[in-house]
């Protein structure tokens, strides 16, 4: 059975499980404004957790991507963060300006439960 790599992504509607309990603990959380003004800097900040942080089992990286409205290929690929166990605590900021409105998308990958992922709106005016 061949999958695509999307369908191996967790998100909280699609979790089942074993997943299920995982949810609270891998989903990343974006905090965004849910309007901005049109090349203005705004910050965003993607949290996971709370989650162990040890060499067998913690956030490895995060990454941040944007679909932007309109574009003809998406998303566009804003930061990968990788994390150092024991080290790095999976809290990031973010500086971003938007000409466009869109969706934010990240994706964490935990070192013993795969990949999870969040989305939030973001409103350009």
């Amino acid at each position: 059975m061949t999958r695509s790599l999307g369908e191996l992504i967790y998100t909280p509607d699609r979790a089942s499980g074993e997943a299920i309990s995982k949810v609270e603990s891998h989903t990343p959380r974006i905090e965004a404004p849910d309007k901005v003004r049109a090349g203005e800097e705004f910050e965003v900040r993607v949290t996971v957790g709370p989650h162990p942080n040890t060499v067998q089992h913690s956030i490895r990286y995060v990454e941040l991507y944007f679909e932007e409205e309109g574009r003809g290929f998406n998303p566009i690929h804003i930061a990968t963060v990788r994390l150092e166990p024991e080290y790095a605590e999976p809290k990031l900021t973010f500086t971003l300006r938007l000409k466009k409105s869109g969706v934010l998308y990240a994706v964490e990958y935990c070192s013993l439960h795969g990949l999870w992922e969040a989305r939030k709106e973001v409103r350009v005016e």
